[in-house]
């Protein structure tokens, strides 16, 4: 089975969240079954193609978009470690500059510049001769791919027995556009745009939609918020549309690569550690970290720690954050470590909480990749408050190394936390349903009640580390869309 990738965002060239890590693993795993997979990404100027090992091609792409024909150039690599072929999409106006999707707003153009995009991953398979199978498809970014399969390479013999399957990965982002812009773009015309149409939501073009109803199949990333999706409260306005596809609708749990995170083989800790001495290798690794952020060892480092590894967005549950944790280290409750960034008011916030409580509240904002891995090892407990979440891989990361989730119980994390019961000692962490700081602190202090206790402490971290979300179960779900998908068509792959 050939894959043609179309995403915006894949690890390690270019990150925002998560979707860069999926695009990433699975592309690697489907290497492993003897799946050939080839990615197309934007070009975008931050990429340190030399230290990637990409080289310009003598490829040059002409790309329809109005009634024009603008040009891209073709640059080659593969991911790191694989023999999987990523094609970088170079433009200039579209490409050279800050970041992926714009900084700190979205860029104004960005109708434009990803439907450019997404019609220029159909002519870099034509340039390099790939017939694909699939064309998998991810996030509003790429939507229109799923619109020009179904209608101007319908007949093209590379495409024309390709079946689509479009990944939503937040439905938060949908890429609402003036239809008088992006229906010139696409080169279908406001003949093509009316109520009701494929194109049109509320009055104006929606692209998430553009890729529900154009593609063969629909996955999302839980199983959990593909149910959640279709009800009004967490569709984001899409929930009939949703609810219309509903039979194509699939939910798919994220995977982890075990290779990237896990304990035992972790270069970015302080100590490696595994299920059998997990005890002494985290508190090992907890004291070095609070030892780098110049907390005094005479602090109590036995005082619990809670970490957060995350974007600052209200979608995070920044706000139940914000409304309590101060007065929770006024009582000297517990320890704080965060890193993350995001809305500015957010970011302030927790430097104040820095300059006011240094030893407790113990804050790094931006992004560290080593950081991150020594937050998620070192820590107790990794808090989650998030108002929604697709799915979310910290807390996959987080189990994994034996540090015990306190998280709403929403979206994914439904499909991947269960809640610890000390009777039966099963579970792995402990939830809150409501979205409101006083069911977060209650879930907190469940979550202390067995704080170095045993055996209850030894057993959910035991639980924790023994579960098993490997990418490679992620990979192997997506194959099975993949040929339901072509079986709509009419193929059959065995």
């Amino acid at each position: 089975m050939n894959i043609l990738v179309a995403t915006a965002e894949i690890a390690p060239f270019a990150k925002a969240g998560g979707l860069a890590d999926i695009v990433e693993y699975l592309s690697l795993e489907w290497e492993k079954v003897g799946y050939k997979s080839v990615v197309v990404l934007p070009k975008y100027q931050f990429i340190d193609t030399n230290y990637w090992g990409f080289v310009p091609t003598d490829m040059v792409l002409y790309v329809p978009i109005s009634h024009w024909v603008e040009f891209a150039r073709l640059w080659y690599g593969k991911l790191p470690n694989s023999n999987t072929d990523v094609y970088l999409v170079e433009n200039q106006d579209y490409f050279s500059r800050l970041g992926i999707y714009g900084e700190p707003d979205e860029y104004p153009d960005n109708d434009r510049r990803f439907i450019f995009f997404s019609r220029a991953v159909f002519e870099t398979a034509k340039a390099i001769g790939f017939r694909p199978d699939i064309l998998h498809a991810h996030d509003y970014h790429t939507a229109f791919t799923m619109a020009f399969l179904k209608s101007f390479y319908r007949y093209d013999p590379l495409f024309s027995n390709v079946a689509g399957v479009y990944t939503i990965h937040n439905l938060a982002y949908q890429g609402i556009f003036d239809p008088k812009r992006a229906m010139e773009f696409s080169t279908f015309g406001m003949k093509e745009f009316y109520p009701g149409s494929w194109f049109e939501h509320n009055g104006a073009v929606n692209t998430m939609k553009v890729g529900i109803m154009f593609a063969d199949k629909i996955t999302t990333v839980s199983p959990n918020y593909a149910n959640e999706i279709r009800l009004p409260y967490f569709g984001e306005g899409l929930h009939s549309v949703l609810s219309l596809r509903g039979a194509d609708l699939i939910g798919i749990l994220n995977g982890v690569n075990y290779a990237e995170w896990s304990p035992e083989n972790d270069e970015n800790l302080f100590c490696t550690y595994n299920i059998n001495n997990f005890n002494e290798g985290k508190l090992i690794n907890k004291y070095e970290l609070l030892r780098s952020f110049g907390v005094p060892e005479e602090d109590n480092y036995e005082l619990p720690l809670i970490g957060s590894v995350t974007r600052l967005a209200e979608q995070k549950g920044i706000d139940l954050l914000v409304y309590c944790l101060e007065t929770h280290l006024q009582n000297n409750w517990f320890r704080f470590i965060l890193l993350g960034s995001g809305e500015k008011k957010y970011e302030d916030y927790f430097r104040y909480l820095q300059s006011k409580y240094p030893s407790k509240a113990l804050v790094h904002i931006g992004y560290s990749n080593s950081l991150a891995h020594r937050i998620i090892a070192s820590s107790d407990y990794l808090i989650l408050p998030s108002r929604f979440e697709p799915c979310g891989l910290t807390q996959m990361y987080a189990l994994r190394y034996g540090t015990i989730p306190i998280a709403r119980y929403t979206g994914g994390f439904v499909d991947t936390i269960e809640e610890y019961n000390p009777v039966s000692m099963s579970g792995t962490g402990f939830t809150f349903y409501q979205y409101n700081a006083d069911d977060m602190s209650y879930a907190i202090k469940r979550a202390f009640d067995y704080y170095q206790k045993e055996p209850h402490w030894s057993t959910i971290r035991k639980n924790s580390m023994q579960k098993d979300f490997s990418a490679e179960k992620t990979a192997m779900e997506y194959i099975k869309v993949f040929k339901w998908a072509l079986e709509k068509i009419g193929r059959v792959i065995t």
